[in-house]
């Protein structure tokens, strides 16, 4: 990844694709010793229902559920789904994603504002390895 020079970037959570939250969330819960924050998000512009586990100050780990047919993570999820995507909250995510561009990134979604993080905004890119990237905008 890179990051433009003076700029913050840290890992903010791992995404990982599952058919049904509630069917998984215990499952991931127990086997990462995380305790879950109880509270499932619908976000109708990425068409996803979301979760989270772990704590403040530490990486989370984020159960991503499609939300409808046309739901990004749909073809992912029929895939087996798994693994999905880093992210990392950036002082700024316009700079960054254009370092993201100029570095032989593919840019996947302009920012648009989260549901789950209170209408700060995330973006997506593809590395060169082929490795699924969001940004979220720090407050």
């Amino acid at each position: 990844m890179t990051a433009s020079p003076g700029v913050s970037t840290h890992l903010h959570h791992v995404g990982f694709v599952v058919a049904s939250i509630e069917a998984s969330v215990e499952g991931f819960a127990q086997a990462l010793g995380l305790p879950w924050q109880i509270r499932i998000f619908d976000d109708p512009v990425q068409r996803v229902r979301v979760t989270f586990l772990g704590g403040p100050g530490a990486p989370r780990f984020e159960l991503v559920e499609p939300n409808g047919a046309d739901s990004p993570v749909k073809s992912f999820l029929s895939h087996g789904g798994g693994l999905y995507h880093v992210c990392y909250e950036v002082d700024d995510i316009d700079t960054q994603l254009r370092a993201q561009r100029a570095a032989g990134s593919i840019i996947v979604r302009q920012p648009v504002p989260a549901v789950a993080f209170d209408g700060r905004r995330i973006g997506w890119f593809y590395t060169r390895s082929r490795l699924l990237v969001e940004y979220l905008e720090r407050s």
